[in-house]
C-alpha cells in the first residue's frame, strides 16, 4: 500500500488545517493515495472538542505577550501545545481499507512513536485510559484524532526539542497533575529533527505496512513552506 509523505516545515495551524480538509476530501473521493503531512507549528495552543477553557491557565493578553496563538479545533481530546522543535504528523488514511478499526489505528500511532523513542534509548509506554505516549507520568507525545467518511485527520505531536516552558501555560491534555517532557530534556541534548523524522518514518512504514514516497513541497498547488527558525 502506498503513502505519500509531505515534509512541510513550519506552517501556521490554520493553513495546515485547511490542507488536511482538502486532503481528506480528496482521499475520501479516491482522488489521492494515503498521505502523511509532517510539519512544525509556530507556538500554538489548541483546544479539542472535549476541552475545558479553564485548562488554559493564563489570559489571552498573556498568551499574546508570549507570542502563542489560541485555536479551537475539531480533533478529539482536551488542550495541547504545538511549537517549533516538535514533530507534528497528520496522517490522512482511509480506514475503510484497514478494517474500519479506529482503536487499532490509535494504538498503531502510539506504537510508531514508542518504537521511535526506543531508537534513542527512551523507554516510553501507553496510558490505557488516555491517548498519547508517556515516559512515566510525563507526556512526550500527544495524540488527537478525527474521522470523517472513515478517513483520518489530525494526529500526533512528538516533543523533540520543544520549549517546555510553554506547557506551563496549560494543563496538558487536561491534567493538572502531569507535566510534559521532551527528548531533549530526557537526553540532556538537542536532537536533530531530521534524525528523529527518519526513524519515525521507518517505523510508520513498518507498523502501517505502507511504501512511503517522500515529497518536500506542494508548489504545484500554490503552497510555499516557510523555513523553521533556529531554536534559541
Amino acid at each position: 500500500m502506498r503513502c505519500v509523505v509531505y515534509e512541510l516545515g513550519l506552517i501556521d495551524y490554520a493553513q495546515a488545517y485547511r490542507l488536511q480538509q482538502e486532503f481528506l476530501s480528496r482521499r475520501a473521493d479516491g482522488e489521492i493515495a494515503d498521505s502523511l503531512l509532517l510539519l512544525e507549528h509556530p507556538p500554538t495552543i489548541t483546544l479539542g472538542r472535549s476541552a475545558k477553557l479553564e485548562n488554559v491557565l493564563v489570559s489571552p493578553a498573556q498568551l499574546a505577550r508570549e507570542g502563542v496563538s489560541l485555536v479551537f479545533t475539531d480533533r478529539g481530546g482536551d488542550v495541547t501545545y504545538h511549537g517549533p522543535g516538535q514533530i507534528v504528523g497528520y496522517p490522512i488514511l482511509d480506514l475503510k481499507e484497514r478494517g474500519k478499526d479506529a482503536h487499532k489505528y490509535l494504538r498503531n500511532l502510539e506504537e510508531v512513536l514508542i518504537r521511535t523513542l526506543e531508537d534513542f534509548s527512551i523507554a516510553s509506554g501507553r496510558d490505557e485510559n488516555h491517548p498519547g505516549v508517556w515516559v512515566n507520568d510525563e507526556e512526550i507525545a500527544a495524540i488527537g484524532l478525527r474521522l470523517k467518511r472513515w478517513v483520518t485527520m489530525h494526529g500526533f505531536a512528538l516533543n523533540v526539542n520543544t520549549n517546555l516552558a510553554h506547557f506551563s501555560l496549560i494543563n496538558p491534555c487536561g491534567f493538572a497533575n502531569r507535566r510534559a517532557t521532551s527528548m531533549a530534556q530526557l537526553l540532556d541534548r538537542e536532537i536533530p529533527i531530521s534524525m528523529v523524522t527518519e526513524r519515525l518514518l521507518t517505523h510508520f512504514a513498518q507498523v502501517f505496512a505502507v511504501h512511503l514516497e517522500i515529497r518536500t513541497e506542494l508548489r504545484e498547488r500554490g503552497y510555499e513552506p516557510r523555513k523553521t527558525p533556529a531554536l534559541v
